[in-house]
């Protein structure tokens, strides 16, 4: 039982680190101009349309290699705030390089733009650490019996008897 309540947990952390990773892609990526402060506000409504799509975007690219480094962090009991972050460098990287055309003859990836390997390796440093906050913390915690209740200590022997209704 307590498996799956942690499959939905690490559910919910994905899709958590998703959406925060997305958020960060998309206004990094199609907003450059947002140092500029002079742009003026932004419409809400396309702002909420392009957020989803970059949610989509990253969760449907992410999912594979996020749950390698799931997997071998809860079967390794491993909690730390670096291995996640990194590992979600490390997913960035890949879902970057998965959009990259690569060159079988010289062994090389053709057209990488440095700031938008930059970005996405960054959002998967930020999605590993929302990730790690939510459920990393506890990684393999469910693999562990709990205690067993003690049972409640003897009634004493001279103690009075309840009153009779």
């Amino acid at each position: 039982m307590a498996l799956i309540g942690r499959l939905f947990v690490i559910l919910f952390a994905f899709l958590a680190a998703c959406f925060v990773a997305g958020m960060i892609v998309v206004g990094a990526i199609m907003f450059p101009e947002f140092s500029d402060l002079g742009a003026g506000p932004v419409d809400p409504g396309v702002l909420n349309v392009v957020l989803g799509f970059g949610f989509i975007f990253v969760s449907g690219f992410a999912l594979v290699p996020a749950m390698v480094v799931v997997a071998i962090t809860e079967a390794f009991y491993i909690r730390s705030a670096l291995v996640y972050a990194v590992g979600g460098g490390l997913v960035g990287l890949a879902c970057y390089l998965g959009l990259v055309p690569f060159d079988i003859e010289q062994l090389r990836f053709e057209g990488i733009v440095r700031r938008h390997l930059e970005i996405m390796t960054g959002a998967g440093i930020v999605a590993g650490f929302i990730y790690w906050m939510i459920a990393g913390r506890t990684a393999g915690a469910w693999r562990v019996p709990r205690p067993a209740l003690r049972p409640p200590p003897p009634m004493p022997s001279q103690s009075p008897l309840p009153p009779s209704a």
